[in-house]
C-alpha cells in the first residue's frame, strides 16, 4: 500500500507552546494548512494530550512528545525555571524520536512547525534533516521590541518615568507601554529570558511566520520585511466560521483547558438583553488578580450600570466580594468559571468587552466588531492595549495607579465611555467595525493572509521536494 504522506502534498508537524494561547492559533493554523493540501500532525506534551483533543474533522494527527518528568504540564510545574529546562531538554531527545518514529512509519515530516517560544526545536528540526518554520504568536510589534533588547539595539533599564521608547516601526511609547518583561526588569526572569531569546537563532529558520494580518500592522511588517527577516502574515487564526466561512465544520478550536459554561444557558441570558447593553468581563486563562483588584472590578461595573457577564476561573472566585455580588440581580450580572468566548463576543447583546489584552482576546474582537476596555496586566498585553487605543483606536484603556490597580471609578468612567453612547462610544464602536471587515477580507479568498499562505504552501512544497 503507498504510504499515506503521498496522498498528500508534504506532511507538516506542528509544536506549540503548551498554553490554550498558543495551541488555539496553531491548531487553527494547521486547519488552514489540511484545506490547501499538506497533512498537518499536533504534537502537545503528553500531560495536555490527555485532556485536549482536536476535532476529528479537521483531519489533524495528534501525537504526543514528553514535557518532563511528568510535571504535569506548565502550569503545574514545580517552577518556570524548571519546566522551561526539562521541557527543552527532554523535549528535544523525544521530538527527535518522534520524528524518526514517523520517518520509519512511512509517514516522514518535510518540516517542523514550531511556536516561537521553543527556539530549540528549530536545532532538532535542522538535525533531523527537517525545514523549520517559527510561528510567532504574538504581534510584529512585541516581537520587534524583544529582538531589538535581544540584538542590544534597544538599552535596558528602560527610563520609568519621562522619555519614550523608540523602536523602527512602531510608534513611540511611553516606558510602560512596553511588554512588561521589559519595562520592569527582573520580573519573572525564566519568562523574561524565554521571550527574549526567541530570535536567537530565528535568522537559520526557512520561514518566519506571525498570528497577525498584514492591515493590522502595515508598519511593523513593513519594516521587519525589509530589515529582519522575509516574514509572511497569516492571521487572524479564528475558525472560519467567524471569518470566511470557507472551512466546513470549521466552527471551533476544539480544544479547551477548562470546561465551558453550556452554550444554550449563556445564550438564553444574553437573549433578555437589549443589542450593544452587555459588558463581557475576562481576563483569560493565566491571569491572577489581586482580590482587591477583584473588589475595585467588581464595584467599577456595578457602579457603571450595566449588566455583564464576568468569566471568573473557579480557582480565582473565592476572591469575589460575595457581599456585592450577592446583592446584584441574576439579570443583571452572570458569573461563569469559562465559556465560548467566541460565541458570547457574536452576540448583539455584547456592546464592551473588559479585556486583559492578550493578543488572542484582541484580535477576537477586532474580528466581531467589538469594542474594549483594555485592563493589561503583565507581558505583551501593555503594547497590546495602546495599540488597541492609540493606533486600532478599537477600545480605552483603564488607568492603574502606582502599585498597578485599576480604582472602581475608573471601571466606571472607561465602561460608561464605551457602552454609554456618547461620542468617543461612538468612535470605539464605528472603528471596531471598520477593522471587523478588515479582518475577514484578510483571511477570505485573495485577501492579504490567504495569498500569503498559499506562498506559503508553495514554496514550502517546492523546498520539500528538492530537499
Amino acid at each position: 500500500m503507498e504510504p499515506s504522506s503521498k496522498l498528500h502534498r508534504a506532511h507538516v508537524l506542528i509544536l506549540p507552546f503548551p498554553a490554550q494561547g498558543h495551541i488555539n492559533p496553531m491548531l487553527q493554523f494547521s486547519k488552514r494548512l489540511v484545506s490547501k493540501g499538506l497533512k498537518a500532525t499536533l504534537a502537545l506534551t503528553v500531560h495536555l494530550a490527555g485532556s485536549m483533543q482536536p476535532d476529528p474533522s479537521s483531519s489533524i494527527d495528534l501525537e504526543t512528545i514528553s514535557d518532563g518528568h511528568d510535571l504535569g504540564g506548565f502550569m503545574g510545574a514545580e517552577s518556570i525555571e524548571a519546566y522551561q529546562t526539562d521541557f527543552r531538554d527532554v523535549g528535544s531527545r523525544t521530538l527527535a524520536e518522534l520524528i524518526h518514529k514517523l520517518d520509519r512509519l512511512g509517514r516522514p515530516l518535510d518540516a517542523v512547525i514550531y511556536d516561537g517560544f521553543l527556539p530549540w526545536v528549530l536545532d532538532v528540526a535542522k538535525q533531523c534533516d527537517k525545514l523549520g518554520v517559527v510561528f510567532f504568536t504574538q504581534t510584529c510589534a512585541v516581537n520587534n521590541i524583544y529582538y531589538h533588547v535581544q540584538r542590544g539595539l534597544l538599552p535596558l533599564p528602560l527610563p520609568l518615568s519621562e522619555g519614550s521608547v523608540r523602536v523602527p516601526g512602531l510608534p513611540p511609547l511611553k516606558p510602560w507601554e512596553a511588554p512588561s518583561y521589559v519595562y520592569k526588569l527582573g520580573l519573572y526572569p525564566a519568562f523574561y529570558d524565554m521571550l527574549i531569546n526567541q530570535s536567537t537563532n530565528v535568522d537559520d529558520a526557512d520561514f518566519v511566520l506571525f498570528d497577525t494580518f498584514y492591515e493590522l500592522e502595515k508598519e511593523a511588517v513593513d519594516w521587519m520585511s525589509s530589515n529582519l527577516w522575509p516574514l509572511k502574515t497569516v492571521g487572524p487564526t479564528l475558525p472560519s466560521l467567524y471569518l470566511d466561512k470557507r472551512l466546513p465544520n470549521d466552527t471551533a478550536y476544539g480544544v479547551n483547558l477548562f470546561t465551558p459554561t453550556t452554550t444554550s444557558t449563556v445564550s438564553a441570558w444574553l437573549r433578555r438583553h437589549p443589542p450593544r447593553s452587555v459588558v463581557y468581563v475576562s481576563f483569560g486563562s493565566m491571569a491572577d488578580l489581586d482580590p482587591s483588584q477583584f473588589a475595585e472590578l467588581a464595584h467599577g461595573l456595578a457602579l457603571a450600570g450595566h449588566p455583564f457577564i464576568w468569566i471568573v476561573r473557579s480557582t480565582e472566585q473565592h476572591k469575589l466580594p460575595r457581599d456585592l455580588m450577592d446583592s446584584i440581580p441574576s439579570e443583571e450580572a452572570l458569573i461563569l468559571p469559562w465559556c465560548n468566548q467566541l460565541e458570547v463576543l457574536e452576540s448583539d447583546a455584547i456592546g464592551c468587552f473588559v479585556t486583559h489584552c492578550g493578543l488572542n482576546s484582541v484580535v477576537e474582537a477586532i474580528c466581531l466588531g467589538v469594542p474594549m476596555v483594555a485592563m493589561p496586566q503583565w507581558t505583551d498585553q501593555p503594547t497590546n492595549a495602546k495599540f488597541v487605543e492609540d493606533v486600532w483606536r478599537v477600545g480605552v484603556r483603564a488607568r492603574a495607579d502606582e502599585a498597578g490597580v485599576v480604582w472602581r471609578e475608573e471601571v466606571e468612567r472607561c465602561v460608561r465611555e464605551v457602552v454609554g453612547g456618547g461620542e468617543r462610544g461612538r468612535e470605539v464602536t464605528e472603528s471596531a467595525r471598520r477593522w471587523m471587515e478588515v479582518a475577514k477580507a484578510a483571511m477570505a479568498e485573495g485577501g492579504s493572509s490567504d495569498r500569503n499562505i498559499d506562498e506559503f504552501v508553495e514554496k514550502l512544497v517546492s523546498r520539500a521536494s528538492t530537499e
